[in-house]
């Protein structure tokens, strides 16, 4: 089974099988370098990637066993090149670099703040939500929770009513049907939560969400152990609603400002206008709208 991010040593598996994985991806081909016989790996060999980086290959060695502490940013920038990283991997293995210098710390979790909720509150075409880096789902309008509805009811929800859009992927068989692409959408979750785990990798609950998952979801711990980041998550997502059918939509995520480390992603999720997703969108706002009025307090009623 595939490491969860934890203490120093986990932080120095996530480094080696990271960088085996992506240089097991790159042959010697794509990169200019000449083949001859049969080769025993797939990729490139860890003396090919020290050629492409300018270092030696003793060095390179000792960085895929998860040395990084005392690298250089320099050196963190070549080997990135050498195993062309895309901009998430390079974040992610800058992040992992940090988190090795960094003297363990507990991240405080903060709470969304008013003028979020009213901002989320006055969008009313859009759903739109907040989640934090472990993907708990911790604000929304309410046209998000209506068409996260298959989620919000989910046994997936924790103790205090709050979703969580990874167990809700791998842990809810519904899932499985209202997400029309859900091998996308569940490789975009794991990529997520990777990228999250080389920012945070000393986070508690992170690790036991991670652990969870693994144990419980074979197709988590394959993609898991895949290791693709993700950082910018939009594009579209479809959607089979319960009750007003299918729905394209296409979602776009910002980062929120917040203290202490803590990673908050507003998202929102819109249909193209003149489309039927566009119509089936308003009447799942109506129908949101209608239940909550039929649940408001009777002084709120007036």
């Amino acid at each position: 089974m595939d490491h969860q991010p934890g203490d120093r040593t986990d932080t120095r598996t996530e480094i080696r099988d990271f960088l085996a994985s992506r240089r097991a991806k790159i042959t010697p081909e794509q990169v200019g370098l000449p083949t001859s016989g049969r080769r025993r790996v797939p990729g490139l060999r860890r003396e090919e990637v020290a050629v492409l980086a300018g270092v030696s290959t003793e060095w390179y060695t000792r960085l895929e066993r998860g040395h990084i502490s005392g690298v250089s940013e320099d050196v963190l920038r070549a080997v990135a090149q050498a195993l062309q990283l895309d901009d998430a991997e390079r974040t992610y293995l800058f992040d992992l670099a940090r988190a090795a210098r960094r003297v363990p710390s507990r991240r405080k979790d903060v709470h969304v703040p008013p003028p979020v909720q009213w901002v989320l509150d006055s969008v009313t075409l859009s759903a739109a939500f907040v989640r934090n880096g472990r993907m708990d789902v911790v604000a929304t309008n309410a046209l998000a929770r209506a068409l996260h509805a298959p989620m919000f009811d989910s046994e997936t929800v924790d103790r205090q009513g709050r979703a969580n859009i990874a167990r809700f992927h791998f842990l809810d068989p519904r899932a499985l049907d209202f997400f029309v692409d859900w091998d996308a959408a569940a490789n975009a979750t794991v990529a997520l939560l990777r990228a999250e785990a080389g920012r945070e990798p000393h986070d508690r609950a992170l690790r036991e969400l991670i652990g969870e998952l693994s144990t419980l979801s074979p197709e988590f711990r394959t993609m898991w152990a895949a290791h693709d980041v993700r950082v910018r998550h939009d594009g579209i997502k479809r959607l089979e609603h319960p009750d007003v059918g299918r729905l394209e939509l296409t979602y776009q995520s910002l980062d929120l400002p917040t203290p202490n480390r803590t990673v908050h992603d507003l998202t929102l999720y819109t249909a193209e206008p003149g489309t039927a997703s566009e119509e089936r969108l308003k009447l799942l706002a109506s129908l949101a709208a209608t239940r909550s009025q039929e649940t408001a307090p009777t002084d709120q009623l007036g």
